[in-house]
């Protein structure tokens, strides 16, 4: 087994290195940012993806990933993990969905309430301890999830045409354009920012820029939140007006 993950601020990869622990200790994670990642994919028979859904779909950049690499997926089994806030109806199936057509055989799925990790509204803030509890529980359910799997009866969480319905239903047919393309919309407040460059060290896209001592933006972000919750001075901002809350695993374990 191998783990490969997408994680904007640590949810997705806590989740699959705990899974992949408890699955076999010898057993490896690795962000699809890590050129290792394709050797190990090719090695590995089963392969657990874990990533944060949007708008109950797949981050841009772990679309593109999937696709750039289709040949890797034929005949690999594949077990799913969705992170979400609240709710994605098909979070994992919509991703095996795109590795089946690629030759994958998706074997299960599981799905994670975690900590909301967009930093720039008020929807699903939680309390420090209602967190703390919610990774609690999800540490449980991914303990469970693998003795199922390897009973030979995992679960499935976001797969079959009900958990389809919910997700298309429920966010998809709403707001699922928005991950269809990289967003230009990521906002620099020049007043607060101090050009500390941090942004542009944790952007997956190199979609940030230091310039005149300021961060500038592009119009290639993936929508993980890695900038917004890591700025010191609170001056980036995406889907709000203000940063309500900076959010980061290490918070809530």
């Amino acid at each position: 087994m191998v783990g490969i993950y997408f994680s904007g601020t640590g949810n997705s990869k806590y989740a699959v290195e705990l899974f992949c622990s408890e699955y076999n200790k010898d057993s490896r994670a690795y962000s699809i940012e890590d050129d290792e990642a394709l050797t190990a994919i090719k090695e590995s028979d089963l392969i657990v993806f874990a990533y944060p859904v949007q708008f109950s779909t797949i981050p841009k950049i772990l679309r593109d990933y999937i696709t750039d690499h289709k040949a890797l997926w034929m005949n690999k089994k594949v077990f799913l993990i969705a992170t979400m806030g609240l709710f994605s109806g098909d979070g994992a199936g919509i991703l095996g969905r795109l590795l089946k057509k690629h030759g994958a055989k998706p074997v299960g799925g599981l799905h994670l309430k975690m900590p909301d990790s967009i930093a720039d509204e008020k929807a699903l803030k939680r309390p420090l301890q209602k967190n703390k509890e919610l990774v609690k529980q999800a540490e449980q359910k991914i303990k469970e999830s693998v003795n199922r799997l390897k009973a030979g009866n995992p679960t499935k969480e976001g797969m079959g045409p009900l958990y389809r319905l919910a997700g298309f239903f429920g966010q998809r047919a709403y707001f699922g354009h928005k991950t269809k393309a990289y967003s230009s919309k990521l906002k620099v407040d020049t007043d607060s920012c101090i050009g500390c460059g941090k942004c542009e060290k944790v952007c997956p896209m190199g979609n940030m820029a230091i310039k005149d001592k300021k961060a500038v933006s592009s119009d290639r972000c993936t929508m993980c939140y890695r900038c917004i919750n890591i700025c010191p001075n609170q001056a980036l901002t995406l889907l709000g007006k203000r940063v309500v809350e900076q959010c980061g695993i290490e918070k809530y374990r």
